[in-house]
């Protein structure tokens, strides 16, 4: 491995000894896996004679900050770690470079990186051979519970004999509500407890990605063809109105008092406070839970988000992206062969990052490797996104909207928030003339 990375070294060094050294400003969202990268690209620095700047922006202002500085042709990021909802927009609206002859250029191939992350993280037209980023952080939304108050000898045999089967880690979804209504205002240590914190946030994206996760297991669908654009009997499905109807069923039955605007940062808190057995976030979080002091370690475990009729979880993580309006493409494209490299993946997911990069995620012990990797892997294999339309943003806080007053304002059924959100996407896509 050594002797690798010193190869690899020589031949970076190699290359910055032709061109000045620059200083790269690398934008993201701020969050423990941007952390880990200052920590990882201090290498980089090391390697290359370049330096590291980063611009981190707080996940509920970094879409708008950070598309608000592509669409202006802003010269602050030289590299780009953005949405995997933002590369249609990337791609058609000339805010990414091509990476094709770079990467073919410097032997950099997609099929070292897992598929369903390439797809989704990398590719314009969706599955095409365009890319316009390396994947960077694979993620999922998961799900983490109180493993010390599944074990108690006393909240055991209270759910055995409510439900006639051992407490353990749900694998579908009528267990996962199940167990949350177990737990909704039950006493542990002298406390009341809840059951979940999910999310219900309405100003981003945090509901949307919440109750996808129950939407896409009971079998929701943006098209009835892929590429279509049809969407009646896709999006309003009765698959897809019990997958909403029971997201909004645990919504009422399980969550902690006045929780209507929550996502990432309240799911978390909710808890690491102790309020909840169960709590839905996303797999880049887990480093940072398992090593929590209260809550951590073997007080903590880790599941896949469970199933209802299809096995599928709601896809986060992000693609590397060089942007086109820099001055400093060259470095910034050695940054991208440098993070590609197998042993720069390897110290990515050591440090708290997720590579995707095969050589790492299909390597020997890489499940024995963290209690929640098995877990992870897993998820990237049944994956499923949003819209990557240019045109994302409209789209999003459509369903932003229906899904907020269905689930948390109870207004009206969930026929017909989906009848309504095929109406929002059907006038946007009639106005972007693809209906």
């Amino acid at each position: 491995m050594k002797r690798a990375l010193l190869g690899c070294t020589a031949a970076i060094v190699s290359m910055a000894g032709a061109a000045k050294a620059e200083d790269l400003t690398l934008c993201w969202a701020a969050w423990d896996p941007a952390n880990a990268l200052v920590e990882l690209s201090k290498d980089f620095e090391t390697e290359s004679g370049h330096s590291m700047s980063f611009e981190f922006v707080p996940w509920p202002n970094f879409a708008d900050r950070m598309l608000n500085e592509l669409n202006s042709g802003g010269q602050l990021c030289d590299l780009l770690i953005g949405d995997s909802q933002w590369i249609g927009g990337g791609a058609e609206n000339g805010h990414y470079v091509k990476l094709n002859d770079f990467f073919e250029a410097e032997a950099i191939s997609m099929d070292d990186f897992a598929d369903a992350a390439v797809y989704a993280y990398s590719t314009w037209p969706k599955g095409s051979e365009n890319y316009y980023a390396l994947p960077a952080m694979g993620d999922a939304l998961g799900w983490f519970y109180r493993k010390d108050w599944f074990e108690m000898p006393e909240v055991q045999e209270a759910f055995q004999a409510e439900h006639g089967r051992p407490l353990a880690e749900p694998t579908t979804m009528a267990e996962l509500k199940e167990i949350a209504a177990f737990f909704q205002n039950r006493e542990i240590d002298g406390q009341t407890r809840y059951g979940a914190s999910i999310f219900t946030e309405r100003g981003s994206e945090g509901i949307t990605m919440g109750a996808t996760a129950a939407l896409y297991t009971h079998g929701f669908k943006y098209e009835t063809e892929p590429g279509s654009y049809q969407m009646d009997g896709a999006v309003n499905s009765p698959e897809a109105v019990a997958g909403l109807e029971f997201y909004k069923e645990l919504y009422e039955c399980c969550t902690p008092p006045g929780y209507t605007d929550a996502y990432m940062e309240q799911s978390l808190d909710a808890f690491k406070s102790g309020q909840v057995a169960m709590a839905m976030n996303w797999f880049a979080f887990f480093p940072g839970l398992y090593a929590d002091p209260d809550v951590g370690g073997e007080k903590i475990d880790f599941f896949v988000n469970p199933s209802a009729n299809v096995a599928a979880s709601t896809l986060g993580g992000q693609g590397i992206s060089v942007v086109s309006y820099s001055d400093k493409q060259d470095a910034a494209l050695e940054y991208i062969k440098w993070f590609a490299q197998p042993d720069v993946q390897q110290k990515w997911w050591e440090l708290g990052g997720y590579p995707v990069h095969t050589a790492v995620i299909e390597g020997d012990g890489f499940e024995a490797s963290a209690p929640f990797a098995g877990d992870f892997l897993m998820a990237m294999n049944q994956v499923q996104d949003f819209w990557q339309e240019p045109a994302y943003a409209e789209l999003l806080l459509a369903m932003q909207k229906r899904l907020h007053d269905y689930v948390v304002a109870d207004q009206g059924t969930a026929q017909e928030a989906l009848d309504k959100l095929i109406e929002d996407w059907t006038e946007t896509f009639e106005d972007e003339g693809k209906l």
